[in-house]
């Protein structure tokens, strides 16, 4: 990633949603629409979020210490699973809340009754906006995969967030933009409240998307299949290296990856011929997948018996790809 890409998305997305938030709250006190003021909470949420993905990425960037040796990179995790959960209460359980009331006691927007659907329709303009933004970011990196692929597999949290929140932007503008305009044709308040249920559940939906895929991240998840393959080449690309018995390798944030290897070589090799053929190795390495920085690899005497019992699974494990 482009953190620099990312933090173009966030910055963007930020500048938007506070100035949406402003109008809907200006057309919720003239006009007491509750999908107004699911709205504006709503974009209140998603402010609030993108200065926490801001927060994470400065947190990311500590320098390690003795207490955390491998550094601070899953920080940008952290925050980005905490934005599920502000997504998921302030946003969906409170549009939830609303509509309840609303549908149970619906009320038809008396005055100001233009006031909305202007407020509305200027916010798609805007959201769009920087939901484009979003989208020429994402591209440049996203390659071949699609973007389902690109939510899934990703391991740099803010773009992936900063899609699904404007996406959910968008489509909760329209449902809004539905329910204030079936109140104000037919009359009847309850469709107000029907927009809002829409999108608390909509809300709701993408913060438990986002919930799965960072807890993966918190979790730690390995190197993709190429990256993996092109450090195993890298490892054994020299004459110093046999073959790979076994090779482990896990996120330690989204551009750091820690590699761990259990490596093939002679058995009459003197000890600072292995010393200096991983040195090599690791030099290939880092050089094949830039982000591999916390590089182990173990010499071993290849015994088929024992890679058999050990080596097999480890190597399908850390193939396996979010």
């Amino acid at each position: 990633m482009s953190t620099e890409g990312g933090t173009k998305a966030i910055l963007a997305a930020l500048a938007a949603n506070l100035g949406i938030a402003v109008t809907k709250f200006v057309a919720f006190a003239l006009t007491g629409s509750s999908s107004m003021l699911a709205e504006a909470i709503h974009s209140v949420a998603d402010s609030g979020n993108q200065g926490l993905l801001l927060l994470g990425g400065k947190q990311a960037q500590k320098r390690a210490t003795a207490r955390h040796p491998f550094g601070y990179g899953r920080e940008r995790y952290i925050y980005a699973f905490i934005v599920a959960v502000v997504l998921f209460f302030v946003g969906g359980v409170f549009a939830i809340y609303e509509a309840w009331h609303k549908i149970a006691e619906p009320e038809p927007i008396h005055s100001w009754q233009w006031v909305p659907v202007v407020v509305l329709v200027a916010a798609i303009i805007m959201e769009g906006l920087s939901f484009r933004t979003a989208i020429g970011e994402t591209r440049k990196i996203k390659g071949k995969a699609t973007w389902v692929q690109f939510i899934r597999r990703a391991k740099e949290p803010e773009l992936p967030v900063i899609l699904l929140e404007d996406l959910a932007a968008l489509v909760g503008l329209v449902l809004a933009l539905f329910g204030v305009g079936l109140t104000l044709i037919t009359g009847n308040g309850i469709w107000d409240g029907v927009g809002t249920a829409a999108i608390g559940v909509l809300l709701i939906a993408v913060a438990a998307v986002l919930a799965v895929e960072m807890k993966s991240l918190l979790v730690g998840e390995s190197a993709t299949p190429e990256q993996i393959d092109a450090i195993e080449r890298a490892i054994i690309d020299g004459p110093e290296v046999e073959r790979v018995i076994h090779m482990r390798t896990v996120h330690l944030g989204p551009d750091e990856l820690l590699v761990a290897a259990k490596i093939a070589v002679r058995h009459n090799e003197t000890a600072d011929e292995i010393a200096r053929g991983i040195d090599a190795a690791e030099a290939r390495i880092r050089a094949a997948v830039p982000i591999a920085r916390v590089i182990y690899l173990e010499p071993d005497i290849y015994q088929a018996s024992r890679a058999a019992e050990s080596g097999t699974a480890a190597v399908s494990t850390s193939a396996e790809a979010h």
